[in-house]
């Protein structure tokens, strides 16, 4: 039996092995505000939902998760999904 936390390890290592870069450098520089709204998304929140949460704008929402984007170099790619990149930044300690 497999369970779930070690499936979510399992996962991790596996995205660390393929495609992981360092991003614990630039994670540090988060706002606390950008580091609101990434364990947000984390929890697999919409932006809408995230905007609801913290009583803020879509439109501020929206800026805050390209901050997050930018310092952890995150580039928009045909192949990768940033907001999954960054939420497994995010799980994997990496943003506090």
């Amino acid at each position: 039996m497999i369970r779930q936390q070690s499936l979510i390890t399992t996962l991790i290592d596996l995205f660390e092995q393929t495609w992981a870069r360092e991003v614990t450098e630039p994670a540090h520089r988060l706002t606390p505000r950008e580091r609101e709204v990434l364990a947000l998304i984390a929890e697999g929140r919409s932006n809408s939902a995230v905007a609801r949460a913290l009583s803020i704008t879509e439109a501020a929402v929206g800026k805050h998760v390209a901050g997050v984007f930018a310092k952890l170099e995150l580039p928009a790619t045909e192949d990768d999904n940033r907001r999954v990149l960054a939420v497994l930044a995010y799980l994997r300690g990496a943003v506090r």
